[in-house]
């Protein structure tokens, strides 16, 4: 009896053939959920499909992870070109989901590519930008559901007047087993020079000002007047990065911050820091909240919608309230004083991300999303 309820588990999955578009050029946190998705539908026997541009970091990734790829290039929202192709492409394939992920050209282009060639469509929305609900409405209609990856992003949509039946919430998730924990700390060492004795923060964000590395930067000269012994590492780049650079000199900080740009290895090292501060003014979930959890790190973030969904006040790290430098200040002094603090925060954090934010919990909401959209 068990085998046969197997055998109709295994034969729903081969029964779907799934097309999925991310067309970013960088492998940052939306990327990595595209890898972890397709990896976990394969491993079911979901046949899946890449399609990205040529020479992405997406693209290297799933090579490297033996998924098939198909490349078509992409130069935003606006290229007809990709449109065309991706219309050839699923006439040619006939999937029964084209699954669009990116913001960069792939939902727009891809949901009327998909409409035009009869494909059953939906789209993964990672952002919280607001858009008009004639843009919204332009952009979704070719799309039988619209997935966001928290309550902050729902919320946004609901504002676009996305009607609610054509919304789902299925968050981000993250891999325990690919983020390393009880690291050595002597490997922050040997790649940023720091001792083993100082209290290391990491921030893992674009170098974008929506980020909020100023508001850290700002409360840094009066932490390191109490403990000098305090390093931080920004992980990332962005188009404030000059900017930041010059605040840094500015302000005295050049031998307490380094810029470490982006490291696709961090998942390594990431559990040898003490601390992730997330001063984000605004968040759609935050995949690198959830790494540093995952990774048995307290987290420090705004209180903002996103961040929210990311960190349990109390729990798994402290919030505090958004652009308040002295509560900033204090939150961060408190770790420094009471390590043990952080160190129970974290724990709770990797138990929250191992209960709450699971790949499999992920893929098989998906599978769920799929098979609703075909029983219908």
């Amino acid at each position: 009896m068990l085998a046969s309820v197997d055998d109709e588990v295994d034969a729903r999955y081969t029964r779907m053939k799934i097309v999925h578009v991310e067309t970013g050029r960088h492998f940052f946190g939306g990327a990595q959920q595209v890898i972890w998705l397709i990896k976990g539908l394969t491993e079911k026997g979901v046949e899946s499909m890449l399609v990205c541009p040529p020479g992405s970091a997406i693209d290297t990734a799933a090579r490297a992870s033996g998924l098939s790829v198909t490349n078509i290039p992409c130069a935003g929202e606006h290229d007809f070109r990709f449109a065309w192709r991706l219309y050839s492409l699923l006439r040619r394939e006939r999937p029964d989901i084209l699954h669009c992920h990116s913001r960069r050209g792939a939902d727009f282009p891809g949901g009327w590519a998909a409409l035009l060639a009869g494909t059953h469509a939906v789209v993964t929305r990672r952002v919280d930008s607001p858009e008009s609900p004639t843009a919204a409405a332009i952009r979704y209609r070719p799309f039988r559901k619209v997935v966001a990856i928290s309550e902050n992003i729902e919320a946004v949509l609901k504002k676009s007047r996305v009607r609610s039946g054509k919304l789902s919430i299925i968050r981000s998730a993250v891999d325990l087993d690919a983020v390393a924990v009880d690291v050595d700390r002597r490997v922050l060492h040997e790649k940023f020079g720091i001792s083993v004795h100082a209290f290391a923060i990491a921030v893992v964000a674009q170098l974008i000002k929506r980020k909020g590395h100023r508001f850290l930067l700002d409360v840094l000269p009066g932490l390191l007047a109490e403990n000098p012994g305090i390093k931080v590492v920004f992980f990332g780049t962005g188009n404030a990065e000059s900017q930041l650079r010059a605040l840094t000199s500015k302000l005295g900080l050049s031998g307490a911050v380094q810029f470490a740009g982006f490291r696709d290895d961090l998942d390594e090292y990431l559990g040898a820091f003490d601390l992730l501060v997330h001063p984000a003014e605004k968040e759609g979930l935050g995949v690198a909240m959830l790494k540093a959890a995952a990774a048995g790190l307290p987290v420090i973030a705004f209180n903002i919608a996103g961040s929210a969904e990311a960190v349990v006040h109390g729990q798994t790290g402290i919030l505090v309230e958004p652009g308040d430098l002295s509560d900033l200040q204090r939150a961060i002094g408190v770790l420094v004083e009471e390590p043990d603090i952080g160190v129970g925060l974290g724990v709770a954090g990797r138990k929250r991300m191992r209960d709450e934010f699971p790949v499999a919990s992920m893929v098989e909401s998906y599978v769920d999303l799929y098979e609703e959209i075909l029983s219908e």
